[in-house]
This record gives C-alpha cells, sequence and structure tokens, in this order.
C-alpha cells in the first residue's frame, strides 16, 4: 500500500478523507436525485410502480455495464483522472434529465447517468486504500461511504421540495449539476492525477472470483444489494402510499433513513478498526450482525402504519441496510492485493448492482399485484440468504 499522494500534498487522512468524502457526497447527489424524482415521473408521464422500477434497473444497468471496465481502468490508469471525468458525466446527465421529452428518453438519460456512477466506488475506495493509514483505513472507508447516504439524503430533501414548488423538480436537477462541476475543479486541483496503475492483470477480474471467501462475499453481495437499492428507489413511495404522508414527508423519511445509514456505516467502520482481529475476520462478523438486523426489520415492515412509526422503522432499516457498504468495501480490500482495488471492488459493486437490477422490479410488481407487504417480506427473504451466505463465508476464512 502507498502513500505517496498523501506525502506528495503534504495533507493528514482526515483531510485525504475530507477531500474523498466530498466528491462522494456530489456524486451520489446526482446518482440518487433519480430515486428522489420517481413520484413526479411517475405523475408526469403516468407510470406503473413496476415501470419505475424499470427507470430504476436501467440507470442500475449503465452502472453495472461500466463497472468492470471503470475498475479496470482504475487500477492500470490510476483513479484521479478518472474520478474527474466520472463526476463530469455526472454534471452532464443530471443537466440532460431535465430536457427528457419521453419516457424513453430519460430512460437513456439515467442509463448515462448510471454508467458515468459505475467510477465512483471503485475509485474513492482505492483512493482510501491509497492515502488512508492502515490503522485509519476502515473508519474513513466508513466516513467515505458516508458520502453515499449524504448525497441520497440531500437528494431526497431538495429534489421533492423544488417538485412541490413552482419551480419544479428540474431546478433541483441543474443545481445539482452545477455543483458537480465545481466540486470536479476543486478534486481535480487538490487531489492530482492520481497513483498510478498496475498491469494489464487488473483487467482480468475473473481472478478474484477463484476466491471461495470472496465469490460467497459477493453472492451475499447480490442480495444485500437488492434491499439496499429498493429499500432508496421504493421509500419514498412507500410513504406517500401506504402510510398517505405528503411527499415531502416522505422524502424527509428517506433522509433519515440515510442519515442513520450514515451513523452506521461510521460506527461499525471504527468498530472494525477497534476489534481484535484480522481485517477479513472483524469486517466479517460485524456484516453478519448487519445482516441478521435488515432480515428482521424488513418482516417487520408489515407494522408500519403511522406517519411516526415509519420515521422510527427508517431510522433502525437505515442504521442496518444503509448502513453496511463501508465495511462490505473493507472486507474486499482484506482479499486482494492493494494494486487489485480497483477491480475487486468492482466484482464486489457489480454483485451488488446485479441484486438491484432485478429487485426494484419485481418489488414493485409485488405492490402492483399483492401489496406492500409482500413485497417487503420478499426483501426478507433476500436478506436471510445473504446471512447464510455469510456464514459460509466466515467458515472459509
Amino acid at each position: 500500500m502507498t502513500t505517496a499522494i498523501q506525502s506528495a500534498h503534504g495533507r493528514s487522512w482526515q483531510a485525504n478523507t475530507l477531500l474523498i468524502l466530498l466528491w462522494q457526497v456530489s456524486a451520489s447527489i446526482c446518482f440518487y436525485a433519480v430515486y428522489a424524482v420517481t413520484p413526479f415521473v411517475r405523475d408526469e408521464f403516468g407510470l406503473s410502480a413496476t415501470l419505475i422500477g424499470v427507470m430504476v434497473t436501467a440507470m442500475m444497468l449503465g452502472y453495472t455495464l461500466f463497472l468492470v471496465p471503470a475498475g479496470a481502468i482504475i487500477d492500470t490508469y490510476g483513479e484521479g483522472r478518472t474520478l474527474v471525468v466520472g463526476l463530469l458525466g455526472l454534471a452532464g446527465g443530471a443537466v440532460g434529465i431535465t430536457a427528457a421529452p419521453t419516457y424513453a428518453t430519460v430512460l437513456g438519460t439515467v442509463f448515462v447517468i448510471g454508467g458515468f456512477y459505475a467510477t465512483a466506488i471503485p475509485g474513492t475506495n482505492k483512493a482510501v486504500f491509497n492515502v488512508i493509514p492502515d490503522d485509519r483505513l476502515n473508519t474513513s472507508m466508513g466516513i467515505k461511504q458516508v458520502g453515499v447516504t449524504a448525497g441520497s439524503g440531500i437528494s431526497s430533501i431538495v429534489i421533492p421540495w423544488f417538485g412541490a414548488t413552482r419551480f419544479g423538480w428540474e431546478v433541483g436537477f441543474l443545481l445539482t449539476g452545477i455543483l458537480a462541476v465545481v466540486v470536479t475543479g476543486v478534486f481535480r486541483l487538490m487531489y492530482g492525477a492520481g497513483g498510478a496503475g498496475s498491469d494489464a492483470s487488473a483487467l482480468d477480474i475473473r481472478g478474484h472470483f477463484a476466491k471461495p471467501e470472496y465469490a460467497l462475499l459477493t453472492a451475499a453481495g447480490f442480495f444485500l444489494g437488492a434491499g439496499l437499492f429498493t429499500t432508496t428507489g421504493y421509500t419514498i413511495l412507500f410513504v406517500e402510499e401506504a402510510i398517505g404522508a405528503s411527499v415531502v414527508f416522505a422524502g424527509i423519511t428517506l433522509a433519515v433513513a440515510q442519515g442513520s445509514g450514515s451513523v452506521g456505516r461510521i460506527a461499525f467502520g471504527w468498530l472494525a478498526d477497534k476489534l481484535a482481529a484480522p481485517l477479513a475476520v472483524s469486517t466479517l462478523r460485524i456484516l453478519l450482525f448487519q445482516a441478521a438486523g435488515a432480515s428482521v426489520l424488513f418482516f417487520l415492515a408489515t407494522q408500519v402504519q403511522t406517519n411516526l412509526t415509519s420515521l422510527v422503522y427508517f431510522v433502525f432499516l437505515g442504521f442496518f441496510v444503509l448502513g453496511f457498504t463501508g465495511i462490505y468495501y473493507s472486507c474486499i480490500g482484506s482479499m486482494v492485493d492493494p494494486d487489485e482495488i480497483g477491480s475487486a471492488t468492482a466484482g464486489g459493486q457489480l454483485a451488488l448492482n446485479g441484486g438491484a437490477l432485478l429487485a426494484p422490479p419485481v418489488f414493485g410488481f409485488l405492490v402492483d399485484t399483492s401489496g406492500y407487504d409482500t413485497a417487503w417480506a420478499m426483501l426478507g427473504v433476500s436478506t436471510t440468504v445473504a446471512l447464510a451466505l455469510l456464514v459460509l463465508a466466515r467458515r472459509k476464512l
């Protein structure tokens, strides 16, 4: 592991973490604004819950298809320039969606947004492993991952608020694009080109899956990703339609869930740094606890019936379901060489995205045909499968 970038800029690990966090927040605002705009897109184009799921899947498809190329590029050429290009692309997508005249063009635009967001997790994870000391790595990873929940939380408040006013949700997306351009300039100036890559072996992601513990971890990631992205995509609609709250309150509920997810990412990362065990062991133990808690909470969704109980429920759900990714990526990083972090992370994110591609449309179909109770129970089953796979991975260590 190298700290060359840290030494070159003479910054502390806290300063480097904040810079990476700033990039992640801005990128996640662009990406998760698409989830926050779902009620307005549904009304504007007269869509069913199933077609809303298709829109989420289109974005996740772009994200998924470009993950492996992005991870390979990052490992081969370095993360700095790749992250600059990625954030500029997200800015363009956020502005472009405001001019989409039809549902089909919305699908095309969100696909592009997903494609550029593929640079986010492999690039920022590579940056953390490059510039953060080993004894602060999990804490820094957790803080960096707060950028995802913070970005989602900000967009879930800002986009519904603009959509409920005379300005319209389009203004929120324009401001999001402008912010991304500004942050790109700051990041490029302060971070520089980033670490140099390794060699062509980074292009072969299949080698990671040959390791049983990595394969089991990422298989669990598929089912955890189903819960993560479906919860993010349908919380606003659920609180608005099933609970009867306003769209603004529903957006606040998602923001609260993202806030508790942020707390979970930092808290679990700090815990992993403090546990007296090898990194792979400590992170897997924590993942087991998170998956068990998430499974129970998904089955308890049937008890949510009022505004107050929905807030309380999503605080706990966010802590477990939205709070596991920092530990997940740290666990992946513990299983590969430092020069392979980008491609290994891409493989792990590919697994998360696989669940995100399938689960939202299934969830929406179940809502349309059987109601929200059945849909949430499906996620409970999915997370229980993840728990079983994590148990097997732990036994392989």
